[in-house]
């Protein structure tokens, strides 16, 4: 269809003009003939019977001469622009309209027949070969005491009807030269409105086949041409997205997973080469092992995204004390925060602030985010968790008065495998995919989380979660 669909409108409205003309020339022209001749002759029959009832009969009752016949016949001939003539069935010729006639030695057709036209009142020919063209024949009987007398005779030459079928013709002619100019305006209105944008948007699609999702075209118009056109832009736009982000995430998962091994291999080649002395071999094999923590970690985190790409995130939601499984996931950091010597403080709302939830997800969420607000948090500080009822929702923040956050990563941080420059140093083991995780899993309980920070002052998570519908009933009762 690409390659032919214009050519063929082409060629059907070459076709189409070569056989209108073609039509027009042969099957029209003979038809239009045959309807002029039909209609001559009609016209001419009731023109001869006038002059059978009238003239013709005054001339066989003697009531005129044949010079006032002749006169009249004259006169009849220049109107009508035919030939007339009174000819007897003998073939004798009475009077016409061509000449005077001869009195004294009449003319005779010898071969005269009247009989030749049949069932029809005229025919096409010589007349009995009196002229040296064809011509049209209309007989009309004298009658008179239900005898024939003779028969008025009038003659036009086909010539004459040939120029008037073609200057109709000729009409036709120039009616099927607009015709194909208008067709002409309907193929170039085709051309510029449906064929060269959708050879754009083939070819358009021809780059995004072979790789090219950067290729954008555009199509002025504000019909489906144009919708589709903006549709294949934005298709293109979001795989181009969406093999960046892909590229990105196959480097960073190179990158991060290179690291640790190459780390692995290089101090159990040392050790084994005896680089590392034996007394040190201790040392180097928890760096080892710490290594192998951080891949599982990692893989792990990676299994996480996988399940929720593929198979979307299943909730098993239960109503449950959100303040209950803040102690719980506080308590699980009691050794950490006792090295960096943190204080976490609880302000929650009631003793029992009841969620519906997924329990086990939320409990993940809370995790990564108190991980990575002992992680960013300086020796001696206070990192404060708040739970809160507002506006039918419940908020839990998490806040730390860490490194912060520069004004610039804000947006990127929820982004897989991104890691803030200030949060290089500290995070050694972090994979860059907690905070990712933390976001699917309450975005798939249809809620929200936000960021608050600082840099220098400290960083502030917070997230909403539906309350749930049993503590709603306890305080309508």
């Amino acid at each position: 269809m690409r390659k032919t669909l214009f050519l063929k409108f082409l060629i059907a409205y070459i076709i189409f003009g070569c056989f209108g003309f073609i039509a027009v020339a042969t099957v029209s022209s003979a038809l239009t003939l045959d309807h002029e001749t039909k209609r001559t002759a009609e016209q001419y029959y009731r023109e001869a019977s006038t002059i059978a009832k009238t003239y013709a009969s005054d001339l066989y009752n003697n009531q005129i001469t044949i010079e006032n016949a002749y006169s009249q016949l004259s006169t009849l001939s220049a109107y009508l622009d035919a030939d007339i003539w009174i000819v007897n069935p003998s073939g004798t010729v009475v009077v016409n309209s061509i000449s005077f006639p001869n009195l004294t030695n009449p003319q005779v057709i010898d071969s005269f027949d009247p009989s030749v036209t049949a069932s029809s009142y005229y025919i096409k020919g010589n007349f009995f070969d009196q002229y040296d063209k064809d011509m049209l024949t209309v007989f009309t009987p004298i009658t008179a005491n239900y005898k024939i007398k003779g028969y008025v005779i009038i003659l036009q030459p086909m010539e004459t009807l040939r120029s008037r079928s073609d200057s109709f013709l000729s009409i036709t002619y120039i009616t099927l030269i607009l015709l194909l100019f208008l067709s002409l305006i309907i193929l170039i209105f085709f051309t510029e409105v449906f064929y060269i944008p959708l050879k754009k948007i083939i070819y358009a699609t021809e780059q995004y086949a072979a790789g090219n999702m950067h290729y954008e075209f555009s199509i002025e118009s504000n019909d489906e041409m144009g919708y589709l056109a903006g549709t294949l832009n934005y298709m293109a736009g979001e795989i181009a997205k969406s093999e960046d982000n892909q590229k990105k995430f196959v480097a960073n998962v190179s990158h991060d997973f290179r690291s640790p091994l190459t780390s692995i291999h290089g101090y159990l080649e040392a050790m084994i080469d005896g680089t590392i002395p034996v007394e040190l071999h201790e040392k180097y094999l928890n760096i080892v092992l710490n290594e192998t923590d951080r891949l599982t970690k990692l893989t792990n985190s990676l299994l996480t995204l996988n399940n929720l790409n593929t198979k979307g995130m299943v909730l098993e939601l239960s109503d449950f004390n959100i303040n209950r499984v803040i102690r719980k996931t506080v308590d699980t950091f009691e050794g950490t925060c006792r090295k960096k010597q943190i204080s976490i403080n609880l302000i929650l709302t009631g003793e029992e602030m009841l969620v519906h939830a997924d329990v086990d997800k939320i409990q993940q969420v809370l995790y990564n985010l108190l991980d990575n607000a002992i992680k960013f948090s300086h020796d001696n500080s206070t990192i404060t968790i708040e739970t809160k009822l507002k506006h039918n929702k419940v908020f839990v923040s998490v806040k730390d008065t860490g490194i912060g956050i520069p004004k610039e990563s804000l947006n990127l941080i929820f982004d897989r495998f991104y890691k803030t420059d200030l949060s290089r140093g500290k995070d050694k083991k972090g994979t860059g995919l907690g905070l990712s995780i933390t976001k699917e899993i309450i975005h798939s309980h249809g809620e929200n989380i936000n960021v608050i920070s600082t840099e220098g002052v400290g960083t502030e998570f917070i997230f909403s979660l539906a309350p749930s519908e049993i503590e709603e009933e306890e305080e309508e009762d």
